[in-house]
């Protein structure tokens, strides 16, 4: 196919189709359906081919973003396959939730003037098509090395680094509490942001590589991290953060006040499992994370194992205006709430969440209440244990926190009470480091977070490698050393610190 330079004077930014509002908030599919060749072609062919490609530099895993465009232009979809996944071991899943706006999208030299290139739903084209017409990763000129690598955690950090080990001749034995891969891939973010087949799609082909999965094991309990050490020649942690932070508010322990997480992830197993029979697989595969499912948990009182009827009909406040708040407002508004409101206490231009779920969010009739702080969970004067608003005073923006962020400060006498059935707190996460680390020489800081050598790319430095920890074969990466995070951001610590472990597994004793 030719290329046509300057093709985005002629032609406008075009995304895929997106199923209508109405439509979309009656299930949990994916809004926006995929791209056909010739649609994908067009728009990767807007691309200036800039010589410094600033979108590519935006990118945290650092893409080759004009090559692979390049590629779909021309009508050579396995070689954009094959390229996309030398810098990204999971393009189709970054492809459907990177905050492109924030990143690659936003960076885009037409984006002032022309509308950016749809970046991020050409990466998801290029790989769900690929994957479609049988193109796998080529693996057949890797050498086993005979070393093997235990990797804990099978979310977004695992499985990146699963696949660099693997592709460099490791074995890769990845260990997981819950019952499917992905961790908050599959059970925290909701489908109609990623569809579960996506997953699925991709475990089939990490274990076509030969990447062994050990799931519903719970290291500590049903293995200890001393016996992986015995078995395995390295160890990588990629655990995340699970903690959920509440801001310390009074009454947090009111009937129908749910942390964001647990909330979330009971929907998501609801969901996955919808329609099927109950087994020992999917109702509770291990007790010791029944708090996580949906099928018996209670939190505040909430039954999470009946969403719909605890959510229907029902007023609902989200506090906080990440990326988790989006997707619980958005989550609650298909459960049938009958009023969905988001309370964040800075003005919408300084909202974390990426600014297209919360144009989404706003077509699927959130209310959103901007220069709000929360100041309590109000109690019900007739039900003294159970939720009835929450009071919040008006803020305006002051200077500059230690982050650089305006710091809402309250406006006097401004404070009013909202009304709420369900009041959902989504405040972000912090570490919360297993207590069998320490006994092995893992330093934790004050904040929980793993110390490791985190400078991604960096060649050794006095015998230490990138990812590694104070105990030489255990290497960490993801949010547990750095904090919540974006998923490829977690991608780029799981891809990176597999080729630290390859180089570490190389290096003479």
């Amino acid at each position: 196919m030719s290329s046509k330079p300057f093709q985005f004077l002629e032609v406008p930014r075009r995304t895929p189709r997106e199923v209508p509002t109405a439509v979309r908030v009656l299930n949990w599919g994916e809004i926006y359906a995929p791209y056909e060749p010739p649609a994908a072609s067009e728009q990767a062919g807007r691309c200036l081919d800039c010589g410094n490609p600033y979108c590519e530099w935006q990118c945290p895993v650092h893409n080759y973003i004009p090559n692979w465009l390049k590629l779909i232009q021309e009508g050579r979809l396995f070689e954009a396959a094959t390229l996309a996944h030398e810098t990204n071991p999971l393009p189709e899943i970054c492809g459907r939730i990177c905050p492109q706006d924030r990143l690659c999208e936003g960076a885009c030299t037409l984006e002032t003037g022309f509308e950016s290139v749809t970046i991020g739903s050409i990466e998801k084209y290029i790989v769900d098509t690929a994957f479609a017409q049988g193109w796998r990763p080529d693996l057949s000129n890797v050498k086993d090395t005979g070393r093997k690598v235990a990797v804990i955690g099978a979310g977004p950090a695992g499985l990146a680094c699963a696949d660099q080990l693997v592709r460099r001749g490791i074995a890769a034995h990845v260990f997981d509490r819950y019952e499917e891969i992905g961790g908050l891939l599959t059970f925290g973010i909701p489908p109609f942001k990623l569809d579960k087949q996506a997953i699925a799609m991709r475990r089939g082909v990490l274990e076509g590589m030969g990447v062994m999965f050990h799931l519903g094991v719970e290291v500590g309990t049903d293995v200890t991290l001393d016996t992986l050490l015995t078995r395995f020649d390295a160890v990588y942690l990629a655990l995340g953060t699970y903690a959920y932070l509440d801001g310390a508010l009074p009454g947090l322990a009111l009937r129908n006040v749910v942390p964001a997480l647990p909330f979330l992830i009971a929907n998501g197993r609801r969901v996955l499992h919808e329609g099927a029979a109950e087994s020992a697989s999917t109702a509770a595969p291990n007790a010791r994370i029944a708090g996580w499912n949906g099928n018996a948990a209670r939190y505040g009182g909430l039954d999470l194992a009946a969403l719909s009827d605890a959510i229907q009909g029902k007023r609902v406040i989200v506090l906080g205006g990440g990326d988790t708040g989006m997707d619980c407002v958005r989550t609650a508004v298909r459960l049938g709430a009958a009023e969905v409101s988001c309370v964040y206490r800075r003005d919408e231009a300084n909202m974390p969440g990426s600014r297209r779920e919360v144009k989404n969010a706003k077509d699927e009739g959130v209310r959103f209440l901007f220069n709000r702080q929360p100041l309590e969970i109000v109690a019900d004067a007739s039900a003294p244990d159970r939720v009835a608003g929450v009071r919040v005073v008006e803020t305006r923006l002051g200077a500059p926190d230690a982050r650089g962020r305006a710091r809402p400060e309250p406006v006097p006498g401004s404070e009013t009470v909202l009304a709420a059935d369900v009041v959902l707190v989504a405040f972000g996460f912090e570490a919360d480091p297993p207590a069998w680390l320490a006994p092995l020489g893992v330093d934790v800081d004050a904040r929980g977070l793993v110390a490791a050598a985190s400078h991604a790319g960096a060649p050794p430095v006095r015998d230490v490698f990138p990812y590694q920890t104070a105990n030489p074969r255990i290497f960490a990466g993801g949010d547990m050393i750095r904090g919540a995070d974006l998923v490829v951001t977690a991608v780029r610590d799981g891809r990176d610190a597999g080729q630290s472990i390859a180089r570490f597994l190389a290096t003479p004793s």
